[in-house]
């Protein structure tokens, strides 16, 4: 019977396992456990899957949906019954916000010991509530021809809705019996499939359709563009293949600016960059500048940008329409500024538009833009001329010289990804930028960058209260020889905090919110088998950076910074763009924008 048993799991599981390969599913990241022995031994077993191997599930999760970002497909998730799948969420949360596809995976007791005080059992069902897209308790085992096309379809359901917008997380929940350890053959996987001649042997495959606007919703919103005289396309950390090129050509078409957030596709790369802005955080500061630079529409793609200034210029331009797009049905407009959401795909939607419009010369409008950019540029590079201590600032204009093509950079939140804003700026170089910004947290930021890193060239920039949080991602750089280079901008606790009223109006602010660790990380760095580098001086950077790249495997280089430093460098920076910006519009007259 326990025999029986365990072949009826085989098989089950085997369609499952099989049904998901056959709509894309490669990669399955693991956490040990008995309860899942069924799923782990089927998914080892497929000479489709790669599996890889975590033991802490928060990191693992983590790991899972830095792949998924990097690979641009669905990453499975399995893990054991109890806290395990609980340790998941932090990453299903991201991947909602985020749109990441992930497929996970949940062992669970059997119907029978539920609810009955049997060991590590928790509820299990819809444990992660609206941040999964769909959910299933799956169904017991059987080894029949209906039950093996229920475990197939719906592994291929669960691929394909995970991927298609908005992307996420499914949630598949096994319930399993003992014996556990599944009875393999030669025919376990390949069942469930129609055997109809002619038929595919996918029941759903991968095959989401794309969302377009109706011929008149087009032609509407064509128009509405080619009557603007002051108009703007705002990116938000948004990318899809050819976006960047879509819409540098509408721009290009339209005479428009386009104001680019560092995560979008279109700071960097081999497009043509020259209606792309990117120092619009620091001269949208400037009030006379705000004024100035009014449109009279914003076509606005994507989520909503990084940059607090941008947020608050859009919620000041009171009178000028703003067009929202959106691949899905999510209303992302925290400002409420927008006049009209269109739900299109992105890409599409700019190809058309472009093909829509007529083309009209560049005008002073968006030379102007171009103008206050340069303006930033040049403050910027004044600002590191001779830079002697490496300020958190400096990291990225360093940076911006030494990444070779196809490196993925990955920032933490809080200040990295605010210092990628202000001071990275365009490079001809075709990087891609990432960043887990569906939810903000600083959690998981090391194993998301491991994650990408078992894709290609990785360096993640990291604070070192995000780095201290998530040190047990490193782990899989040391399991499988995975190379990353790690910048950990040290100032000795949050830096963001500095930069808020807390800083000057809570009498115990270095307790509650500066939170100093004074930790030494070269000792954790080395216990996971890393080379680790400390350094201060801006020349010793760019060398640490380049012999970390041609030394592979898990590379740790620690910049020593203090919060005031990088407080009281934005401040210079927005100060210096103030008063050239004053003295600019001194010379240019309010007329001189037509």
């Amino acid at each position: 019977m326990d025999t029986e048993l365990a072949a009826n799991w085989a098989h089950f599981v085997g369609a499952f396992v099989d049904g998901a390969v056959t709509v894309g599913l490669t990669q399955v990241v693991v956490s040990p456990g008995s309860r899942s022995t069924p799923l782990a031994v089927l998914l080892a077993a497929h000479a489709g899957i790669r599996v890889w191997m975590h033991v802490d599930e928060r990191s693992a999760g983590y790991f899972a949906l830095g792949m998924a970002k990097a690979r641009g497909e669905p990453v499975a998730l399995l893990c054991s019954s109890g806290t395990a799948a609980a340790n998941y969420l932090p990453a299903i949360v991201e991947a909602h916000y985020g749109e990441v596809p992930l497929i996970v995976l949940t062992a669970d007791r059997p119907h029978e010991l539920r609810d009955v005080g049997a060991p590590q059992a928790i509820d299990q069902l819809g444990l992660y509530g609206r941040y999964a897209k769909w959910f299933v308790d799956m169904a017991p085992a059987e080894d029949t021809s209906a039950a093996l096309r229920y475990a197939r379809t719906v592994a291929e359901r669960a691929v394909t809705l995970a991927a298609i917008a908005p992307a996420g997380a499914v949630h598949l929940n096994f319930p399993f019996r003992e014996p556990l350890v599944p009875v393999l053959s030669s025919d376990i996987f390949g069942g469930g499939r129609r055997r109809r001649a002619g038929a595919t042997p996918s029941l759903f495959g991968t095959y989401p359709g794309v969302r377009r606007l109706s011929a008149d919703a087009l032609g509407q919103l064509a128009g509405a563009l080619a009557s603007a005289q002051r108009g703007l396309v705002v990116v938000g950390p948004i990318r899809q293949d050819g976006l960047a090129e879509a819409v540098v050509a509408l721009a290009e078409r339209l005479g428009w600016p386009v104001l680019a957030d560092p995560l979008s596709s279109l700071r960097n790369g081999e497009h043509d960059l020259q209606n792309v802005i990117d120092g619009y955080d620091a001269s949208l500061r400037d009030a006379t500048t705000r004024m100035r630079l009014q449109p009279d529409l914003v076509l606005r793609i994507g989520p909503l940008p990084i940059s607090k200034a941008l947020a608050n210029a859009l919620d000041a331009w009171q009178g000028a329409c703003q067009v929202v797009v959106d691949g899905s049905e999510r209303v992302r407009d925290p400002g409420r500024t927008a006049d009209a959401h269109v739900f299109a795909e992105p890409t599409t939607l700019v190809r058309e538009l472009t093909a829509a419009v007529a083309g009209r010369p560049v005008g002073e409008w968006l030379k102007t833009w171009q103008s206050v950019n340069r303006i930033v540029e040049l403050v910027i590079t004044r600002l590191f001329d001779g830079e002697v201590r490496l300020s958190e600032g400096g990291v990225f204009r360093q940076l911006r010289q030494v990444l070779a093509d196809a490196t993925i950079l990955y920032v933490g939140n809080s200040m990295p990804v605010r210092d990628l804003d202000t001071f990275f700026g365009r490079s001809r170089t075709r990087l891609r930028t990432m960043a887990n910004r569906g939810a903000n947290g600083i959690d998981g930021v090391v194993s998301s960058a491991l994650g990408a890193a078992s894709t290609g060239p990785v360096v993640l920039v990291v604070g070192d209260l995000s780095f201290y949080h998530d040190l047990n991602g490193l782990l899989p750089a040391k399991l499988y020889s995975i190379s990353v280079t790690v910048v950990v901008v040290n100032n000795n606790g949050g830096g963001i905090f500095s930069f808020l009223p807390q800083a000057t109006m809570v009498d115990d602010f270095e307790a509650l919110f500066g939170t100093p660790l004074g930790l030494d990380y070269e000792r954790m760095v080395t216990g996971y088998g890393g080379h680790f580098q400390r350094i201060e001086e801006a020349a010793a950077f760019d060398q640490a950076v380049r012999s970390a790249q041609r030394r592979g495997g898990l590379n740790v280089i620690e910049v020593m910074s203090q919060r005031t430093l990088n407080r009281e460098l934005h401040r210079q920076l927005w100060k210096a763009v103030e008063e050239d910006l004053a003295a600019h519009w001194k010379r240019v007259p309010a007329c001189g924008l037509q």
